[in-house]
């Protein structure tokens, strides 16, 4: 019986999920409502909120599951040097555009932007081994990450006339740049 469960649950929240993205990539957050997703997902609204608190819960949900995706890609890039790993970086942005441009361009999507940074700050920070005395790590750290996500930003909207491949190579030489201006040697 635990077990019919579990499959249950999975395929529900697989269908809520699922139905979100649809409705995000074609409506946008801001639009989505849970009376039409759960009618387009063909489940009970009580079935929702046995999953998710509201469309915010579900946003942070799948939010944190393209972080973790996207940490693993980081992960598994360290292989590589600093600009090579941009570059796998940034490709996983470009197979992955549709999603972060509806997100972006949502005005209701703040905590989507906490988590990207956080993971940003997370990923260079990893990079910053000894910072000058006369410098804030934290805040090296910051500047540096919101430099990188305001540069994601602009790729996923298209605001920027260039190759996936070209930006991440110019973003990456430029984070090595300023890293070797601020690290101790």
């Amino acid at each position: 019986m635990e077990e019919k469960l579990d499959r249950r649950t999975k395929k529900s929240r697989k269908a809520i999920q699922s139905t979100f993205l649809t409705l995000l990539l074609h409506d946008g957050f801001d639009s989505i409502t849970v009376k039409t997703l759960t009618e387009k997902a063909d489940i009970s609204r009580k079935t929702f909120y046995l999953h998710f608190t509201d469309k915010n819960d579900l946003l942070d949900v799948i939010v944190q599951e393209q972080i973790r995706e996207l940490k693993s890609t980081c992960a598994e890039s360290k292989a590589t040097d600093f600009i090579e790993s941009t570059i796998i970086w940034f490709h996983y942005f470009e197979q992955k555009k549709d999603f972060f441009y509806a997100l972006f361009k949502s005005e209701s999507t703040v905590s989507f932007r906490k988590q990207l940074l956080n993971c940003l700050m997370e990923q260079i920070g990893g990079e910053i081994p000894n910072v000058d005395s006369n410098k804030d790590r934290d805040l090296t750290i910051r500047f540096l990450s919101t430099a990188v996500l305001g540069i994601v930003e602009s790729f996923v909207m298209d605001e920027i006339n260039s190759d996936c491949e070209h930006i991440a190579r110019q973003v990456g030489k430029l984070l090595e740049e300023n890293l070797s201006l601020i690290s101790n040697h």
